[in-house]
């Protein structure tokens, strides 16, 4: 996964981060210029039409961008809370509350301790199902562990103040230990009475090849009861050797995951090498192929593999990029703010970076657009009650935006 920060910003951008204020910007997709660029794998054959390289979509829409909190230190994972205002985690370690205005509080006690290096840290947050009753909120973070760390998952109540974590025990922790700080994965979604838990492959050669492995929660998605316990249905429970929490395999590095509203259906976002950035629809026991096969190349410029996309019994993504957006989280859009938006996935991109936009029809990709293109590494993306566009900045001095529609000029 690309990891250096782009340092680029329009002017546009920079003044709406020096004025910290709700002075706003307007970005639009026309004015970006944006290109799909060279493919790293040009003989790569799609497995059917419409795979990559959709036709691009201008909406006509122009953003204003609100800087609505600054000072955030590579803010990770955002979830809109009921009552308003949101949470956020650092991921050296911290999660906060930020209110509707804007303003972040103190860090939130009792969060737990977290392996804060290369790409790990404290990462994902979610709101349970009855959060408005219960007050459970799910943490992802890389735990510390010996010979290593690994991608983990937390259950806590949240304090009615919103100071502290109460009650906080994990639910999730993959196995086995990893020394490569890289690769987490660590999304978590509720969803109708269970969780499912992303996790990454951790990158080294040694190491990928796990996100084959049954006995291993390397490079899966997993299926679990919000206790940590596993709910029937699961496609590998009770074989004998595997990881009975295990939903899906072949992962290489998801870091987006999202229910497709009045469907049901789980999909992911998932990193691939240089090329080859996948969004999938998740079904119950597919193999999503890594490290078999991939629509990217190694970084070296080498094959990953035998250097094939496809093979017999692996799951092909519904659409891929070559070159890369590196994704990380997403949603599906559903608000008032954006009508022609409805159902579309709004994708956070740290390389080029920015935000890109898919239609879908079915379960097909028939066109892209992309906003504030080159301009920031976003880690997150969520919708606000009020249809407004959440996006997480992620940087050392990271912020969260809030996006709307520009005001007509005359």
């Amino acid at each position: 996964m690309p990891t250096r920060a782009d340092s680029r910003l329009t002017a546009l951008s920079a003044a709406a981060a020096l004025a910290l204020s709700c002075l706003a910007a307007p970005h639009g997709a026309a004015a970006q210029g944006w290109e799909y660029g060279r493919a790293n794998v040009p003989d790569a054959t799609p497995a059917f039409e419409g795979q990559t390289r959709a036709p691009k979509l201008d909406s006509g829409v122009e953003l204003e961008v609100q800087r609505l909190a600054s000072g955030l230190v590579h803010p990770w994972g955002i979830a809109v809370l009921p009552e308003g205002g949101y949470l956020v985690t650092e991921r050296p370690g911290r999660l906060r509350m930020i209110s509707a205005s804007g303003a972040v509080s103190d860090p939130i006690a009792n969060v737990p301790e977290v392996h804060a290096q290369g790409q790990g840290g404290l990462l994902d947050v979610a709101l349970a199902e009855d959060f408005a009753q219960s007050r459970v909120i799910f943490l992802t973070y890389a735990k510390p562990a010996e010979g290593g760390s690994a991608t983990a998952a937390a259950r806590a109540v949240l304090s009615e103040d919103g100071t502290r974590l109460d009650e906080v025990r994990d639910i999730f922790v993959q196995t086995p230990p990893s020394r490569t700080s890289k690769h987490y994965g660590s999304r978590i979604v509720p969803a109708d009475g269970v969780v499912y838990i992303t996790t990454g492959e951790h990158s080294s050669p040694s190491e990928r090849v796990f996100a084959q492995d049954l006995d291993k929660s390397y490079g899966k998605i997993l299926r679990l009861t919000p206790q940590g316990e596993v709910p029937q249905g699961n496609p590998f429970a009770g074989r004998e050797g595997a990881v009975d929490g295990i939903w899906t395999l072949g992962h290489r590095n998801v870091q987006g995951a999202a229910l497709r509203p009045g469907t049901g259906e789980l999909w992911a976002l998932e990193h691939g090498p240089r090329g080859g950035d996948e969004l999938n629809l998740i079904e119950p026991g597919a193999n999503y192929g890594w490290p078999v096969v991939s629509y990217g190349e190694n970084y070296s410029g080498r094959p990953v593999n035998r250097g094939e996309s496809s093979a017999e019994g692996v799951t092909e993504p519904r659409y891929y990029w070559d070159p890369v957006i590196a994704p990380g989280g997403f949603a599906f859009y559903e608000g008032e703010m954006f009508p022609a938006w409805q159902g579309d996935i709004l994708a956070a991109s740290l390389n080029p970076g920015g935000i890109v936009r898919l239609e879908l029809e079915g379960d097909r990709v028939t066109g892209e657009e992309r906003f504030l293109h080159g301009e920031q590494r976003i880690r997150d993306i969520a919708v606000d009650r009020d249809g407004a566009v959440l996006a997480l900045v992620d940087a050392r001095d990271g912020a969260l935006l809030r996006l709307t529609p520009a005001a007509a000029t005359e």
